[in-house]
């Protein structure tokens, strides 16, 4: 009844159709991967959540000293709690727009007042308002990525120390997902300006076909009940069979709220694969944020597995519909749009106006070119079946940015990340990995301990950078004491080395 009471409020929500669907490779398309850093506004610590917005000169291409051409970089600062001598707290902008809540919110705030820290908080290149270049287009992408992004955090660090007049300042970065793995890396990179980092949920390992993804998927679904996994798989197996006539072409029409007729796509693998894709993200977006205390997770693993174990709904294949259909209504969508080329269609738009300007274009970029993590499904046993293969996903790629952008290139772009950073033998100290065991991401990053050097924490229980978000009295016991640890850890970065013994809370 809890869960049908909030689907009923959700349909009071909807409004329009989106282009894009709200998960998209790993993040929402409204906020990337790390969202606001609370639910709740009356969090703020004495301020409406309002930050002025500043802007720093970076050069476009730090690693071409004849190429003079520079852009204007927002970040944002709060000195209320700063004294001399203090640190230098860094929150590293990610794959979505920067928010100026994450100056007056967030474990890291507190963190800032027990150590009278002065903060900054630096947007990514390319994302939310920092604007390199006058569009989009791929020549203009030449300039986004991970390396490019470290330079700038240099840059800005360098530039501070010089304007605030900070002698032997220790700054320490903070960052979730993929500013997580920046902020590792900038302390790999650029150790003699980042003292050290607390690096939440970053996958280090570039991969290309990511089918851990939905095995930990399945492992966090599972939390809740085995009943719930054999729901859903079951509920894909009657998709497949509903696909293969057209009576039940039709019911799919209906069911799931499909924008287009599927039976004229019936011959299009690409529109089926990316119709199995969307059914898959309903679940990978809730389990990637389940219960961490933001926005995000609006729908917990709880609220889907108590639908798809609900035998009163009917058929696992109708339990999937209701999923689906609360889905969409959460991001205020009237039909599940499902169409290969009309999806390839936004994500080629190159205005700053579109709708795929809000990271969507701009991360899938980055995965084409550095990252891979296409979360896969291809094989006939696994969760949601084996209609999206890595292939589905390389192919977005070489249809978005251009025909030279292949698996070939993706293979060489992989491993050139991992040869710079190192994957998951990082050399590098001061660093502390945290990772939740509900989150998908933490299947690429460091979990255990490998040294002093390189402590991690593994949170049983939780979810994509769940430790950084707003504490709340109903955190769970062991993430109220990763908090805990993380403090003490900064302490220990601040005063003198100890020794670092933690693997799992």
């Amino acid at each position: 009844m809890r869960l049908i009471f909030k689907y009923l409020l959700f349909l009071c929500a909807i409004s329009h159709s989106l282009g894009l669907r709200r998960f998209w490779r790993g993040r929402y398309t409204k906020g990337g991967g790390l969202g606001d850093p609370s639910k709740n506004s009356q969090h703020l610590l004495g301020s409406d959540g309002s930050a002025e917005e500043l802007w720093f000169t970076q050069q476009l291409d730090h690693f071409d000293p004849t190429n003079d051409r520079t852009w204007q970089q927002r970040y944002y600062v709060n000195d209320k709690f700063y004294q001399p001598g203090g640190p230098v707290f860094l929150m590293i902008g990610g794959e979505g727009e920067a928010t100026a809540k994450w100056m007056h919110q967030g474990a890291w705030i507190k963190y800032a007042q027990k150590f009278n820290a002065l903060c900054f908080q630096v947007e990514h290149r390319f994302y939310g308002k920092s604007h390199p270049t006058d569009d989009l287009s791929t020549e203009n992408l030449v300039y986004l990525s991970s390396e490019q992004a470290l330079a700038d955090l240099a840059s800005f660090i360098t530039a501070k120390n010089q304007q605030y007049q900070l002698v032997n300042p220790k700054w320490i970065a903070f960052g979730g997902s993929y500013p997580g793995s920046l902020a590792a890396w900038l302390r790999e990179k650029y150790g003699h300006l980042v003292h050290g980092s607390i690096s939440s949920s970053g996958p280090l390992l570039a991969k290309i076909d990511f089918v851990e993804y939905f095995e930990v998927v399945r492992n966090s679904l599972a939390t809740y009940s085995d009943g719930c996994v054999s729901a859903v798989q079951k509920s894909i197996e009657q998709v497949e069979l509903l696909l293969k006539h057209m009576i039940g072409q039709r019911s799919l029409n209906e069911k799931f709220k499909l924008c287009d007729p599927v039976e004229k796509s019936i011959t299009n693998p690409l529109d089926i694969a990316n119709l199995y894709e969307n059914l898959a993200g309903n679940f990978a977006g809730v389990v990637q944020y389940n219960k961490d205390n933001s926005p995000h997770s609006k729908v917990t693993i709880d609220d889907l597995c108590e639908i798809m174990v609900n035998q009163t709904i009917g058929a696992p294949v109708s339990r999937l519909a209701v999923v689906n259909s609360l889905m969409l209504n959460v991001s205020e969508e009237k039909c599940l749009d499902f169409k290969y080329d009309k999806m390839i269609a936004e994500m080629k738009n190159v205005s700053w106006d579109a709708e795929s300007s809000e990271g969507g274009r701009q991360w899938t970029y980055q995965t084409c070119t550095e990252f891979g993590f296409y979360q896969t499904s291809e094989n006939p046993e696994a969760l949601f079946g084996d209609r999206f293969p890595v292939e589905f996903f390389v192919k977005q790629c070489t249809d978005i940015f251009g025909a030279k952008f292949t698996n070939d290139s993706l293979s060489r772009g992989t491993d050139r990340t991992n040869m710079m950073y190192g994957a998951l033998n990082p050399k590098t100290t001061n660093v502390l990995y945290v990772h939740g065991t509900i989150d998908p991401w933490h299947a690429l990053g460091l979990t255990k301990t490998m040294d002093n050097e390189m402590p991690a924490i593994l949170i049983d229980g939780t979810a994509h950078c769940a430790n950084m978000y707003e504490p709340s009295d109903k955190d769970l016991p062991q993430l109220k004491q990763a908090r805990v640890q993380i403090e003490k850890y900064i302490g220990n970065l601040l005063e003198t080395e100890s020794n670092w013994e933690v693997n799992k809370v």
